[in-house]
């Protein structure tokens, strides 16, 4: 068994490949950041150096083709990706990485001459704003998808064509629609402005959020094992799941930063809009099918990030936001 981590740099990737090596399975980082910047926050040198790296943009087709069909690859974790913002400004060009990108590991997958299995990352996105549905409703995999943002429809675009691909080809997948994801590692995109205000308070620095409503939190490791858990599963079929997390308030975030230090409502503030995706996922389907995924409480999550940015802050590795 040998896994490819697209992204491998990203929030995500960086916690999938710390689990994969905690599980002695080999990895090979495929991303177009060389740095390891955020691997090195939450990899040891010694984790780290039992994967292999390759660097590459996800959009180059024969690349990616010739990484997986060379590299022995039999599973990928597809996370590489660029965020709303980028994709709401930059359409064409979030379009070649989301969409194009997308295309181009399957199809690996498909050319690769050997079985290979795929798990990647589709997005809430793909939903609507809340008024879209109906009230009190918890958004099953049924419900209808109504985005309203670029990068929400270049993610409905790739669950369509992971069904036609294993309708076709056979190859099995599995995408998972994360909300807003939290954690050491979380600093791009509108919804990394909690983490954002997590690193501030270890700080002691004053810090906005841009974003006031409900979100959907999700702690990072949990995420990042339930890429893991769907990866090693056996189910056959193109599916598509939610991830469920924890549903409050910006306001009961900022709340719950001021449970665990004092001061914190006097440094952190929320003024914004609200995400206009749905905030009401429901989990039952991935939980039926993989179960047993751990789902880590807020105020858990919040204080293992808090606990790890003070940790950097005594190593002199935390900067300013």
């Amino acid at each position: 068994m040998r896994v490819l981590v697209t992204g491998a740099n990203g929030c995500i990737g960086a916690w999938v490949v710390k689990n994969l090596v905690a599980r002695g399975i080999d990895v090979l980082l495929y991303d177009n950041d060389p740095s390891h910047e955020r691997l090195s926050l939450i990899l040891s040198p010694a984790e780290l150096s039992r994967t292999a790296s390759e660097a590459g943009a996800i959009e180059d087709t024969e690349h990616v083709k010739r990484v997986v069909r060379d590299g022995a690859i039999t599973h990928i974790v597809h996370l590489a990706a660029v965020l709303m913002p980028f994709c709401q400004a930059r359409p064409v060009a979030g379009a070649m990485v989301n969409v194009i990108g997308t295309l181009n590991v399957f199809e690996a997958a498909r050319d690769a001459g050997r079985p290979v299995r795929i798990v990647y990352a589709s997005s809430a996105a793909i939903w609507g704003p809340e008024e879209e549905y109906a009230a009190g409703v918890k958004l099953d995999e049924e419900q209808p998808a109504r985005p309203t943002t670029h990068y929400g429809v270049f993610k409905q675009a790739n669950e369509a064509g992971a069904r036609v691909f294993f309708a076709v080809d056979g190859i099995s997948s599995i995408g998972l629609r994360p909300w807003t994801v939290y954690g050491l590692g979380r600093d791009r995109g509108l919804t990394a402005d909690p983490t954002l205000a997590i690193k501030a308070l270890a700080l002691g620095e004053p810090f906005r959020i841009r974003l006031t409503g409900k979100m959907d939190f999700q702690y990072v490791e949990d995420v990042a094992e339930a890429f893991i858990r769907c990866l090693l599963s056996p189910l056959v079929g193109a599916y598509v799941f939610n991830l469920e997390g924890s549903v409050v308030d910006i306001s009961e975030f900022i709340q719950n930063l001021e449970r665990l230090r004092a001061g914190a409502l006097r440094l952190v503030s929320a003024e914004g809009p609200q995400v206009p995706v749905a905030c009401r996922p429901d989990g039952t389907q991935l939980r039926a099918k993989v179960p047993d995924l751990p789902q880590t409480p807020l105020i858990e999550g919040i204080n293992r990030t808090l606990a790890a940015f003070d940790r950097l802050r005594a190593e002199g590795r935390l900067m300013a936001v």
